[in-house]
């Protein structure tokens, strides 16, 4: 004689456990996939990705867990996910305005809402810094950058190191100096810079080199790039912050195509 418990055990067995098998194909099967690089190697995105540990110069432990709360939660019964973003304008991957360093600009409205999208946008040099060398004149000198070019990436030792990957800030860092930030404004046509690690200066000159390079209000700089495994050479870059009136720096978003 067959059980209830046995017959419930049966019924289970056939109904229900196709489905669960179903379930669980169509689980695996929508996965995210997250790239780095598209189209077999004509577009890259330098951006570094938002995690609890993205590096922020004030702190040695990351932005932390509470840089995105879920406000609502369908979890917890809500009809929708609707989330909360805490994040330091000058953690990750990010953007400075003059008003960062000159309380003057700051107060002038000189914010990441005022910056030049064409500046931000366009043909750009992906060049290699000598390594163990922060960017002096001299350095600036030996890398023969072109007149007319006004975008330029400098990759450095900070990409071999893979600082962006470690929360805890790192003063060793490479960067400019402020003879080679005064170099790059008197010698070349660059308007755009950007770097691999959260600071363009190097930590010796972080004020006075960030002051060299913002007090003209033509040069933007861009921080924090990921540029490991992308060639040197000549792409179209395409860097998008947010509009945040009224904001010293902003998160950014930056692609290189080929």
């Amino acid at each position: 004689m067959v059980s209830r418990n046995m017959n419930f055990q049966l019924i289970f067995l056939m109904f229900f456990v196709p489905y669960i098998s179903v379930f669980a194909s169509q689980s695996s099967d929508e996965i995210p996939i997250r790239k780095d690089v598209y189209n077999s190697g004509k577009i890259y995105d330098i951006t570094h990705r938002i995690t609890s540990e993205t590096p922020v110069g004030i702190s040695d432990h990351g932005i932390g867990d509470d840089y995105l709360k879920l406000y609502f939660s369908m979890r917890n019964g809500s009809d929708y996910n609707f989330s909360i973003i805490k994040l330091p304008a000058h953690a990750g991957t990010h953007v400075d305005a003059p008003g960062h360093f000159y309380e003057n600009y700051f107060e002038e409205g000189f914010d990441i809402d005022s910056l030049d999208l064409e500046v931000l946008n366009g043909p750009a040099l992906l060049v290699d810094v000598p390594r163990n060398k922060n960017i002096t004149a001299e350095v600036m000198k030996s890398l023969n950058i072109p007149k007319g070019v006004k975008r330029v990436l400098f990759r450095t030792l900070n990409t071999d190191r893979r600082l962006m990957w470690k929360k805890q800030f790192d003063t060793s860092y490479v960067g400019f100096m402020e003879e080679g930030a005064q170099w790059l404004k008197d010698n070349t046509d660059i308007k755009l810079v950007g770097t691999d690690y959260l600071s363009v200066a190097a930590y010796d000159d972080l004020i006075s080199a960030h002051l060299v390079f913002l007090k003209s209000r033509e040069i933007i700089l861009v921080e924090g790039l990921k540029l490991e495994g992308v060639e040197a050479g000549v792409y179209d870059v395409h860097c998008l912050p947010l509009r945040l009136f009224g904001a010293e720096g902003s998160p950014i978003r930056c692609i290189l195509i080929k």
